[in-house]
């Protein structure tokens, strides 16, 4: 097994499918578009062939989160709400181009959130919300299981 571990991002994933094809695991299921980290071997071979970029390599382990100053922190955060501001205005518009701004301003959010901290599977922003989730399990569709993974399986350094 390698370092890294390949996922999907399900909102780029257009069901190609050729991930099943060339996993040498089987690890790639795009029944419910999860690949199983205890199959993948982090080979990259996947990735390399889903032709809507879907899947990356990420580390198995992260490192700590990084200390941000709250001048950063705030600064981050800021220009994050800038750019959501922008995707919904670029929605808003007709056209090819308003939905590639669209998408580049949420990429670029969600980017500035990963920076600050927000975002990391690692942070105490994800156990939080991991937590508050907690008042849904009781909701039928709920994935109280994933929930429960989730909270014992990340590495929670804050």
């Amino acid at each position: 097994m390698t370092e890294k571990l390949a996922v999907r991002n399900v909102s780029r994933c257009e069901k190609d499918c050729l991930c099943l094809y060339v996993c040498p695991t089987g690890a790639s299921d795009t029944e419910n578009s999860v690949i199983d980290p205890g199959k993948c071997i982090g080979c990259g071979a996947c990735a390399a062939a889903c032709p809507a970029g879907a899947i990356t390599l990420v580390p198995r382990v992260y490192p700590p989160q990084q200390k941000k100053t709250a001048e950063v922190d705030a600064a981050l955060r800021l220009l994050a709400a800038g750019k959501a501001e922008q995707e919904v205005l670029a929605r808003a518009l007709p056209g090819r181009l308003a939905e590639a701004l669209s998408r580049a301003n949420r990429i670029t959010a969600e980017d500035l959130l990963r920076e600050s901290g927000y975002m990391l599977p690692q942070s105490g922003n994800t156990k939080a919300l991991l937590h508050a989730l907690n008042a849904c399990r009781e909701e039928p569709d709920f994935p109280k299981e994933a929930l429960d993974q989730l909270l014992t399986a990340l590495p929670f350094n804050e």
